[in-house]
């Protein structure tokens, strides 16, 4: 048996960056994702344009739309409009065509990919890991990186990352058509969701439209929400493909890492507890942790430790402050709607987040004292 320098366990953005990056490096890469290539997922599909930063190779031609136009709303009404500035702060993709695009080049750049191939089991022996597939492929690797989902069963099982997990409950639906949202412009709603917002995406001939709940155990009533934002987007309330999900988001600062062994994208609840931003955890964290693990393998007696620390850093750091004001905003929604989103400087901000040029940090402080006082 041949033995990996890393075996990758999912290959959506996160799985298929990290391979990408490990395999263009020249290392023996194994990709294993357990869903075929026709799999609808469900998910907005927004991501800030930096993260072209972490590629060679352009990611135009997965990209759907460039949003240059949030609108917001409270119940419908009271709208706010919030510009984004400069070239492409925010793009939308599907993520299906994202997750293969990016298995595609990391084939190109070496990596073999293993499809639809699942794991049922995952062993560390003295210097390597053991990984056993759904089709009797056995692998030996002398690492693995997680990176299949919120769904994922192995970080509990291996003991790496939160030990308590906190759900975000979503349901996604793909719409055919237009509508009446306008080309380049995203709809966020608040109001109608109980401790949560609803959302609305243009991609290239439909829409994603999703319904999101962040705090709190209280179910949703989905559809009564749907009942109400689909006609205000032109579509019958019954319209559209629905999948119902939970995703696992940002927890507070926890190893992702083990002996030879790292976690990245949705598997490391690196989710925004806000505003439910996935994609651009996912490839940092792929990039990441393509980097820590060349350096691993090349001196072993470099720690992987490396990696959790920069991704508190970089993204930990912002996600603390983003929990605490999904926290106090989701719990008094209309005062958060009238001070977090109508102040005169909350479409810069809003626009400056979106676009990764700010972080939750910048403005946290400011955004909670005033919600706390006016509550």
């Amino acid at each position: 048996m041949t033995i990996q320098d890393v075996v990758i366990i999912g290959g959506g953005a996160a799985g298929s960056s990290a391979a990408f990056h490990l395999a263009k490096g020249g290392l023996k890469v194994k990709l294993i994702e357990r869903k075929d290539k026709k799999s609808i997922k469900p998910c907005g599909g927004g991501m800030a344009a930096s993260v072209q930063n972490f590629f060679p190779f352009s990611l135009s031609p997965v990209v759907d739309e460039v949003i240059t136009r949030v609108d917001f709303s409270w119940r419908l009404n009271d709208p706010v409009v919030a510009n984004l500035p400069g070239s492409s702060p925010f793009w939308i993709v599907r993520r299906e065509k994202l997750d293969s695009y990016l298995a595609e080049q990391a084939v190109s750049a070496g990596a073999e990919l293993l499809q639809p191939v699942g794991v049922i089991n995952i062993d560390k022996s003295k210097n390597s890991w053991l990984i056993t597939c759904d089709n009797g492929t056995e692998l030996e690797s002398l690492s693995v990186i997680i990176a299949d989902g919120s769904n994922s069963p192995w970080p509990s099982k291996l003991g790496v990352g939160p030990k308590k997990h906190n759900f975000a409950k979503t349901t996604s639906v793909r719409l055919e058509g237009s509508g009446t949202l306008q080309k380049g412009t995203a709809r966020f709603e608040f109001g109608l969701v109980h401790h949560g917002f609803a959302w609305a995406f243009p991609i290239s001939s439909g829409i994603n439209v999703g319904v999101g709940t962040f705090i709190g155990r209280q179910e949703t009533d989905t559809q009564e929400v749907l009942d109400d934002f689909l006609p205000s987007l032109g579509f019958d309330p019954q319209e559209g493909d629905r999948q119902h999900s939970k995703l696992r988001i940002w927890n507070g600062h926890h190893p992702l890492h083990g002996d030879g062994l790292l976690l990245v994208g949705d598997a490391a609840s690196l989710c925004d507890p806000f505003l439910a931003e996935g994609l651009r955890p996912a490839l940092i964290s792929g990039y990441e942790a393509a980097n820590s693990l060349k350096e691993w393998l090349k001196d072993d007696t470099f720690s992987l430790e490396g990696y959790s620390k920069t991704m508190h850093t970089n993204w930990g750091a912002s996600m603390a402050w983003g929990r605490r004001i999904a926290q106090v905003f989701y719990r008094f929604p209309k005062v958060g709607y009238q001070l977090g989103i109508k102040r005169p400087t909350a479409p810069q901000r809003i626009a400056q987040i979106l676009s990764g040029e700010m972080g939750y940090g910048d403005i946290a402080q400011r955004v909670i004292k005033r919600l706390l006082l006016q509550k």
